[in-house]
């Protein structure tokens, strides 16, 4: 009897997006488009750090715009495989293998700590998707989150098109894609341990590009260590392996136990405009091991007051922009540092040099540091600081200036390639953000 209602639930939620819904809809940052491959030819490898870096600069402008069972608390640990999206699903997000419903269906989700909600592709509706959906119907744990619930009041633009008895829907967008959900609860493993009545969106109406599943690891009621917060304490970290990679290497380690104990560690800070973000308090930076002197105001703290500004630490872009008087600052010296014959801008990257032009002497790539409050200075080795073509023999500084004007100018990103190779903590718990050089690239 309950498969038959959620058959008659799915089916009836598949209606056509309607205007209102449309007005309503959450812009929530993550690009869609394809990581540069450094291996293409130079136009291939041009046309792809263009369309990245327009993708890393609507994420910010909309990460900005739309941030609004266990024993003992804390006492389970998870060691989660994850991977650069770019080899299996064409994104620029490091992906886990999931399990969920009863008996477990397999799927591939994006990690995003810069999101709360929880999504995956589900069968019966247009919801074309790249991997497999999910079968509500397959799984004797699935419920649907009724209106009126808590958990409906916690998604953005929730609806209830028929009536307050009903299953909660919600809509939003992301990326390329504007989504229609039905709000549903099942198991959702991520490695070891199940969760059980794990609260997530069942994508059913789809426009744009097709959406994978995403877990969200933001600080949100919904997101992944709010959620888990009795099983793993709201502690979590990760460890970025190389995009180039195609392997499982990297890993996302949940909960307190097995994190590392020698790791420094800065203040996590909470901005009320944007609660979902991870802020810390960037104090300068260094290149090849000299202060650059960047202005005090491009690094300074957000605004109490408007939230505008600071800096956060986002695994879903893939270049770290710098407000434009830190990133001027910074390129100035790479420049003054870097021997090489300079070529043509490529995309949103400014500093270009040819690698081969002269095979005697290679091109030498000063070190780049960030430091945070605290004294913790991650300093980052080549691999973090450019991005190179090795057909082309191009290589170019991966960072790149925020917009000159609008309301993310004065907002720093720690963005991916930044952090590859790095464990990065995020000890939600204890109000900490730390860094750790690790290799993880196989």
């Amino acid at each position: 009897m309950s498969i038959f209602i959620v058959l008659v639930l799915l089916s009836a939620f598949c209606w056509a997006p309607s205007p209102a819904m449309r007005s309503s809809t959450l812009h929530l940052a993550r690009s869609h488009s394809f990581s540069p491959d450094a291996g293409a030819p130079i136009t291939t490898w041009a046309a792809s750090l263009a369309a990245q870096s327009a993708a890393d600069a609507a994420r910010i402008a909309t990460l900005v715009a739309s941030s609004g069972g266990s024993t003992k608390k804390g006492h389970h640990r998870s060691f989660v495989p994850i991977a650069p999206g770019r080899q299996i699903l064409s994104i620029p997000n490091y992906v886990a293998r999931a399990r969920l419903g009863t008996p477990p269906q397999t799927l591939v989700v994006a990690i995003d700590p810069s999101n709360d909600a929880a999504w995956v592709p589900c069968t019966g509706c247009a919801s074309a998707s790249s991997s497999p959906p999910f079968a509500p119907t397959r799984s004797s744990t699935y419920r649907p989150v009724r209106c009126g619930s808590p958990q409906c009041a916690q998604v953005p633009n929730p609806s209830c098109p028929r009536g307050a008895a009903t299953s909660c829907a919600f809509n939003l967008t992301y990326a390329s894609s504007a989504f229609e959900a039905l709000l549903g609860q099942d198991t959702l493993a991520l490695e070891n341990d199940a969760v059980a009545s794990y609260t997530f969106g069942c994508l059913h109406v789809v426009t744009g590009v097709p959406p994978q599943g995403l877990v969200g690891f933001g600080r949100g009621a919904l997101s992944f260590p709010s959620q888990t917060k009795d099983m793993y304490g709201s502690v979590f970290s990760y460890c970025l392996p190389s995009y180039r990679s195609s392997n499982f290497s990297g890993t996302l380690r949940l909960g307190p136990i097995g994190q590392p104990k020698r790791i420094k560690t800065t203040p996590l800070l909470s901005n009320p405009h944007r609660p979902s973000l991870y802020y810390v308090n960037m104090t300068g930076i260094r290149v090849g091991g000299k202060p650059v002197p960047v202005p005090a105001s491009a690094l300074a703290s957000f605004d109490p007051a408007s939230g505008r500004g600071g800096t956060i630490v986002d695994a879903g872009t893939m270049f770290t922009r710098l407000s434009a008087p830190a990133y001027a600052a910074v390129r100035d010296a790479f420049r003054r540092r870097v021997r090489a014959p300079a070529v043509a801008p490529l995309g949103g990257f400014d500093t270009c040099y040819n690698a081969t032009a002269v095979s005697s002497v290679p091109v030498t790539v000063p070190s780049v540091a960030f430091t945070f409050e605290g004294a913790v200075t991650v300093t980052m080795p080549e691999e973090n600081v450019v991005i190179r073509s090795s057909s082309g023999g191009v290589a170019c500084l991966a960072m790149a200036a925020a917009p000159a004007d609008g309301v993310d100018a004065a907002l720093n990103v720690v963005a991916s390639v930044q952090q590859q190779n790095h464990r990065v903590l995020f000890d939600v718990a204890n109000g900490r953000v730390g860094f750790a050089r690790e290799l993880c690239t196989a």
